[in-house]
């Protein structure tokens, strides 16, 4: 029993983790940051924080180092930071709302559909190309925002909406995509069952 327990300790005391658990760390001082309105060290956080998201990824599948804790908190640390940020994002730019309520429908239906999925015994499946592009769609947007306003002190309503949307279009087809796949996954256990 305490040799099982050792392994699922060390198996999961990967490169890619501690990244990702980085990831969660830098939360705190990103959010700090905008809401201090220290743009520059915020765009620094963004981008550290996007940096970590691609190379746990490239380092899990590269050096066969993709675990079962891993691929519970990636996803975990991608909301946290996105919803953070976007709160963040929401005190200094009022006039998104229905960007955050788009946002918190997203998160939620995606929250529950992993529920349901764990409630049928199916184990919830790893990020795929289309969630990370809305990821990346994401930090692209935002960074751009915050470092417009750091460094020229350029804000346009017009464009804070246009990246926004842009933002809004990626997670809704995200969503779509997950969706999908969550159905298909939901009906290959009831095949499985049945047979």
């Amino acid at each position: 029993m305490k040799t099982s327990v050792k392994q699922s300790i060390k198996s999961n005391m990967t490169v890619p983790n501690a990244l990702t658990a980085l990831r969660i760390i830098i939360i705190y001082p990103l959010t700090r940051f905008l809401l201090l309105q220290n743009y520059i060290m915020a765009g620094v956080m963004i981008l550290l924080s996007a940096f970590t998201d691609m190379m746990d990824g490239f380092i899990a599948r590269k050096f066969n180092q993709v675990s079962n804790l891993g691929k519970i908190l990636d996803p975990i640390a991608d909301k946290l930071t996105l919803i953070s940020v976007v709160i963040c994002v929401n005190v200094l730019y009022p006039d998104i709302r229905m960007f955050t309520i788009v946002l918190v429908i997203k998160e939620m239906l995606m929250l529950s559909g992993g529920a349901v999925l764990l409630k049928l015994r199916i184990r919830p499946p790893a990020a795929r190309w289309y969630g990370k592009l809305s990821t990346i769609i994401f930090y692209t947007c935002v960074t751009t925002l915050i470092l417009l306003r750091a460094i020229w002190s350029y804000t346009n309503a017009i464009l804070t909406l246009s990246l926004l949307s842009l933002t809004t279009v990626a997670m809704l087809f995200s969503l779509v995509m997950y969706t999908l796949l969550f159905i298909d996954l939901i009906k290959e256990k009831n095949k499985q069952t049945k047979a």
